[in-house]
């Protein structure tokens, strides 16, 4: 393992795994898949040092139900894909969404769909992030776009997961999964390290696990500490399956507002040079790199462009990208997508900007020359506006 002040030279990947063991992970089960095994290949070297169960599951699917009965076993748990692994998780997701079981789904992203382009980068796996598994649920989902920052975040993630209750999306990418750089490993904010209730109740006690409590979230216990019943079936308050519409209602509505009312705990962005900037650039992941390049390029040249970058990119921060669209000229969104962001930020362009989207599905990185031509471009257009 890694160790807090340690300079080292780790990959995303590896990143990934020693952050989730820093959180206090101790069980993870997975399948192998490009460009996601080196994942599972830290913890199966990792895991067993610190007193944790690494298991290869016989596919996805299998293993997204393992972590969640993991998890409800008073574990820390997190599996790890990409994209064709992911398509097979969802039903896994969609459950652990319902039974608001607190874990981690990995997904680095490769060229799809199917089995597309297993070595290649992509950012092809937004919407499915959000909108994969069927039903309306609430999606936590974040995006690093560095090794150090991996490793940080995936510990950001548990925190998430335990604290709202609810499965969390960590993307990632293949460019960014195998990417290496020399890091000084940053110390893991305590706060961050949420424990699981694990204290016996009292046999006249009765814990209704689903029960609407402050902040519409209920602490969860350990299984096995305490009895409780867990259903993907609509229930009420105690877990028992109740599909009547009153019941269905009240369970929907607050699965959204234990999320709905602690955005500003959630949220996380990065802004650059956005103060003075007349046009605004968006990017996340691996090509958020390449656009912070290109603003320090279109600076030397005095041309004024910021970077937004969402790190949460499920809840989607849309109330300061409005704002900051509202200020600019134009804007243009860097994905390697056939745009899913780009539409996404387009619903918030409410007075009419200039929007742009440049963008790659060739399994090859934007670089930062391409999006300052993208940038020119959009100057000519502004003339023309």
């Amino acid at each position: 393992m890694i160790k807090t002040g340690e300079y080292v030279l780790v990959s995303g990947d590896e990143a990934c795994a020693c952050g989730a063991i820093s959180a206090g992970c101790r069980f993870f089960a997975g399948y192998p898949i490009t460009p996601a095994t080196e994942i599972a290949e830290t913890f199966a070297e990792e895991l067993p040092k610190v007193g944790g169960t690494f298991i290869q599951m016989e596919d996805e699917l299998a293993s997204a139900c393992a972590i969640v009965g993991a998890s409800l076993a008073g574990a820390k748990s997190m599996t790890a894909t990409s994209g064709p692994g992911f398509s097979l998780m969802q039903e896994a997701i969609g459950y652990a969404a319902m039974t608001e079981t607190p874990c981690v789904f990995v997904n680095v992203m490769r060229g799809g769909p199917s089995t597309g382009m297993p070595t290649k980068v992509s950012q092809g796996d937004i919407m499915q992030a959000r909108w994969g598994t069927h039903g309306d649920h609430p999606v936590i989902a974040l995006y690093p776009n560095s090794v150090k920052e991996t490793y940080t975040l995936i510990v950001r993630a548990f925190f998430l997961a335990e604290r709202f209750r609810v499965p969390v999306i960590f993307l990632m990418d293949e460019s960014l999964g195998h990417l290496r750089e020399s890091i000084e490993v940053p110390p893991i904010p305590q706060e961050w390290v949420l424990q699981r209730m694990a204290d016996n109740l009292d046999e006249e006690e009765i814990y209704h696990p689903y029960e609407e409590v402050s902040g519409f979230i209920t602490p969860l216990r350990m299984m096995g500490k305490s009895r409780f019943h867990v259903s993907g079936l609509v229930h009420d308050e105690t877990g028992f399956p109740l599909g009547t519409s009153d019941v269905a209602d009240k369970l929907a509505k607050r699965l959204d507002k234990k999320i709905q009312f602690h955005l500003d705990e959630i949220m996380n962005y990065e802004e650059y040079m956005v103060e003075d900037a007349e046009i605004l650039l968006i990017a996340y992941g691996s090509t958020s790199r390449s656009a912070r390049q290109a603003v320090r390029m279109a600076r030397m040249d005095g041309i004024k462009v910021g970077l937004f970058r969402p790190i949460t990119i499920w809840p989607f921060p849309n109330a300061r990208l409005k704002k900051l669209i509202s200020r600019v000229d134009a804007a243009l969104v860097a994905e390697l997508n056939m745009g899913q962001i780009y539409k996404e930020v387009s619903q918030l362009n409410k007075k009419g900007k200039l929007l742009n989207l440049i963008n790659r599905v060739d399994g090859e990185l934007i670089s930062p020359d391409q999006i300052i031509q993208a940038i020119n471009e959009l100057r000519i257009q502004l003339d023309e506006y």
